[in-house]
């Protein structure tokens, strides 16, 4: 028997989109310093975007909300898959990194 919904943090898409943002904070640490209003940023914003836009979609408590913040979510999403492919492109993530990120991008997407 599945657990009900009764939060948006019961949500498993919002709670692996935590995760994700979680782990993009950790990583961009390792930037350099004069990435922090850039790339750091970017990455950053962009990952958080995510949650923040599926958790105000399920306070709207309306479906047709909802479904317009989790397709400003999946933006968001791609807006990410961008930055972390640039971030790869110009060695400020390793390429395993790149590849785990991108996969749960993916994951996340679906």
């Amino acid at each position: 028997m599945e657990k009900r919904i009764e939060s948006y943090r019961d949500l498993k898409v919002w709670q692996s989109a935590m995760v994700l943002a979680e782990d993009c904070y950790r990583l961009t640490k390792g930037f350099p310093k004069e990435e922090i209003y850039g790339m750091t940023s970017q990455v950053r914003r962009s990952a958080v975007s995510i949650a923040a836009n599926i958790a105000e979609g399920y306070g709207r408590e309306n479906r047709g909300s909802f479904v317009q913040f989790l397709r400003m979510a999946q933006g968001s999403l791609k807006e990410l898959e961008t930055h972390i492919l640039l971030a790869c492109r110009v060695g400020l993530l390793q390429r395993d990194n790149e590849i785990e990120l991108l996969l749960r991008c993916e994951e996340i997407g679906k």
